[in-house]
């Protein structure tokens, strides 16, 4: 089965996702610079493209695959000195 986005929705400090399989994923907005920049009415106006495969943002120019945001992972901040 593919994994397809079917909601996506937003509340001060992250961004929640749906999927087809029944799974709910919220992230920290900060992780996405341009979407934590957004308006809210920017934000919430996305497109589902591809059934859900993508999450597209056309004024921000963003675009989110479904698989991407199940696995991606922000790296941990390293100080080297």
């Amino acid at each position: 089965m593919e994994i397809v986005a079917k909601k996506i929705w937003f509340d001060d400090s992250r961004i929640f996702a749906e999927f087809n399989d029944g799974r709910i994923i919220g992230m920290p907005l900060i992780w996405f610079p341009r979407l934590d920049n957004a308006t809210d009415l920017q934000r919430v106006n996305y497109e589902l493209w591809n059934n859900g495969a993508w999450i597209h943002w056309e004024e921000l120019d963003e675009d989110l695959s479904a698989e991407g945001f199940l696995s991606f992972r922000k790296e941990p901040f390293c100080k080297i000195v």
